[in-house]
């Protein structure tokens, strides 16, 4: 059963079953200017997550370039989103958003937020997702606060987005908020305290998501996922920290692929498996957020198990109980190459 977490008005707005994904958000560095990226280390990266919300896009192109190395790496379609480019002057940036169809889909709303009091230098972008499995909605939104010259010029923003938040709940009120983005300011600053005093909370409260210039170090925790506490229970939030995943020095991971780690939050038994690059893993950076049993689970989980079709999966359920994973050698077809396979997938349950 979900678990939810109990909340008044009942009758008016109905408890959200949690959708099981991994969202991220991530700023990747000027994403799409002639600057060196490391597209598959980007896309190693992007592929922890089911759903991803993008800052700092420079040109959409290159967010298409992103999802197409995902399919390459993954083997799983992907689809993508971009909004239209945003800023005060000659300097404009793109949001998107990238999700793995086999968990994710598109629902409706994707808009850029017409701001109220004209404050914000890059207007919020959001959207509509459902979760494929149990169709579950929820709105993702995501912006990127001004940096500006000091602390004082991104606070206007930061106060702003209150009026943001109860407009997304206004637009969709029987669907839960996330707002994902590089805020420029840490949860703890007292300028949260509006939008905490709306049911807010932020995901991430610990560690930090801006890489230093010293190896291995961290500067400030401004990248976050502010989610709707009244009506989700997270399972998990942490800050993937990259660079330990590649074969890249700190400084080259810095300048290639981002100056800022990806955040995520875990609904409904999601949990990220943190996967390095090159390892071989068949299921890439992928995180098991139920695992498969040999047992319990239906044919089509039964399926995401590499060299399990639908006859196999079939024909797992007729051997039923399975003691461990070594008989499945019993099957046709599942040699002991085809098995260790599936065993080093990452997706059997353990135990």
């Amino acid at each position: 059963m979900p678990r939810i977490r109990l909340v008044g008005l009942l009758a008016l707005f109905p408890l959200f079953a949690q959708a099981d994904v991994l969202v991220g958000s991530w700023n990747i560095k000027h994403l799409g200017w002639n600057n060196d990226k490391a597209m598959p280390q980007v896309a190693h990266v992007a592929n922890h997550f089911d759903l991803l919300a993008v800052q700092e896009l420079m040109d959409p192109a290159a967010l298409s370039r992103l999802e197409a190395n995902l399919e390459e790496m993954s083997g799983e379609a992907w689809s993508s989103m971009a909004s239209h480019a945003l800023g005060r002057s000659s300097y404009e940036e793109h949001y998107g958003f990238l999700w793995r169809e086999s968990e994710v889909a598109y629902e409706d709303s994707a808009v850029v937020f017409i701001d109220h009091g004209d404050v914000f230098s890059r207007e919020p972008y959001s959207a509509r997702f459902r979760d494929v499995e149990t169709d579950d909605l929820f709105t993702l939104a995501t912006v990127h606060v001004v940096y500006g010259d000091s602390v004082s010029d991104r606070l206007p923003e930061i106060e702003a987005l209150a009026d943001y938040w109860q407009w997304l709940g206004e637009s969709h009120p029987q669907t839960p908020r996330l707002l994902a983005g590089d805020f420029n300011l840490p949860p703890d600053h007292a300028a949260w305290q509006a939008l905490r005093e709306l049911g807010a909370s932020p995901a991430i409260t610990e560690g930090r998501s801006t890489l230093a210039t010293s190896a291995g170090q961290y500067a400030s925790l401004y990248d976050n996922l502010w989610y709707d506490a009244d009506r989700l229970d997270p399972d998990g939030q942490g800050i993937l920290l990259f660079p330990e995943l590649l074969p890249l020095a700190h400084q080259a991971a810095r300048d290639r692929v981002s100056d800022h780690a990806p955040v995520y939050l875990a609904l409904n038994g999601a949990a990220l498996v943190a996967t390095h690059a090159g390892s071989g893993e068949l299921v890439a950076s992928r995180r098991v957020a139920n695992c498969i049993d040999l047992n319990d689970s239906k044919a089509g989980q039964l399926t995401q198990l590499p060299h399990v079709g639908p006859s196999r999966a079939a024909d797992i359920i007729a051997g039923r109980p399975w003691q461990v994973p070594g008989e499945l050698t019993r099957i046709s077809g599942i040699g002991e190459g085809r098995l260790g396979e599936i065993q080093r997938s990452g997706l059997l349950c353990s135990g």
